[in-house]
């Protein structure tokens, strides 16, 4: 039997409720489906998944482990797939038609590049879809300060590689229990380029039971702490296997590019933790100063004031710290011509 192009890989825990449609989202595809595999990779899920997947019968290769967390579920996967290309998916998110297609194009056009990634759209319980706001750069990102600087990490079901660039990733490490994605997509840039789809490929579900997203509501402290935890390990992960590769990461857009991990967990650690109004300061300050080719000068200012204003004001009135990174975040791709705000 020889290998399918695409191997889909669906990753679920307790997600029963959703794994329908992310499954029909996939079959419904206008690709051949003699060239395509799904595995739906249960970590071990308590609910009804097997019951919902085993329907499908053979058009769906279901694999259950124990529960480990996301990074054990890639691995266990990425094991067993057998396509030159492997497209991501959530088990609570879905993909809009033409997805495949589209990668497919994208992978054959351009040999060299070890991935794809697209926007998406945002729904929320409401039902309604949303421009998810991301924007994205193609290419050998090392190679430009500003493209790496304007490289933001996307959701798992807007990612899709080449198996081979994957192999030499191998294994995501297991402290990784959520977001394990981060692993491929913050280091695949570094060995070969890649391809930005503008276009919005996939549905991404915001709901209560998000394991990243975090609202306010019962248990998301936890959720908190996990996402902060989780994020500090993405940045020593990367660091680590830089260092192993002989990255100069002393570099001052390298070092700029592992600071994002650095400042976004701090948010996380403020919300827990308020910092004082110096510490805040010096958390202001550090924005323009690693990602400040990325910013016009009307945004330093704005982000200079601010620094200055919280040693007046403190933290407490910037309680509203991760709405309002994202909205500079936006407003700086928009003003660099990389995105929507």
């Amino acid at each position: 039997m020889s290998a399918p192009l695409i191997t889909v890989l669906i990753d679920t825990f307790n997600y029963g409720h959703f794994i329908g449609e992310a499954i029909n989202s996939v079959l419904a595809q206008d690709f051949p489906f003699e060239q395509m595999e799904v595995l739906v990779v249960d970590d071990g899920s308590t609910d009804d998944t097997t019951e919902r997947v085993h329907k499908y019968g053979d058009r769906v290769q279901y694999l259950r482990k124990a529960n480990g967390g996301q990074a054990t579920a890639f691995n266990f996967g990425l094991a067993r797939a057998r396509g030159e290309i492997v497209a991501f998916l959530d088990a609570d998110d879905y993909w809009l038609p033409g997805k495949l297609q589209r990668i497919a194009e994208e992978f054959e056009k351009h040999p060299q590049a070890g991935m794809v990634y697209h926007n998406l759209y945002r729904r929320d319980s409401s039902g309604e879809l949303r421009d998810g706001g991301f924007g994205g750069v193609s290419g050998f990102l090392p190679d430009s300060p500003k493209a790496l600087l304007c490289y933001d990490l996307h959701p798992t079901s807007t990612l899709a590689f080449r198996h081979s660039l994957l192999e030499r990733l191998l294994p995501v490490p297991e402290e990784l229990v959520i977001q394990a994605d981060a692993h491929f997509s913050a280091l695949a840039i570094f060995l070969a380029p890649v391809i930005y789809l503008s276009e919005p490929l996939a549905v991404y579900r915001v709901h209560g039971s998000n394991l990243w997203n975090v609202a306010r509501q019962v248990g998301a402290e936890e959720r908190l702490r996990r996402r902060m935890n989780t994020t500090r390990a993405i940045g020593a992960d990367v660091r680590q296997w830089l260092e192993k590769k002989g990255v100069d990461v002393g570099r001052r857009d390298i070092r700029a590019y592992l600071m994002q991990w650095t400042i976004s967990s701090r948010a996380d650690e403020f919300v827990l933790s308020p910092p004082g109004r110096l510490r805040f300061f010096r958390h202001l300050l550090d924005q323009p100063r690693y990602f400040g080719t990325r910013m016009t000068w009307r945004h330093k200012v704005v982000f200079y004031a601010n620094a200055v204003g919280s040693l007046f004001v403190g933290y407490r009135n910037f309680d509203r710290l991760d709405e309002w990174q994202l909205a500079i975040k936006r407003a700086l791709r928009s003003a660099l011509g990389h995105g929507q705000p």
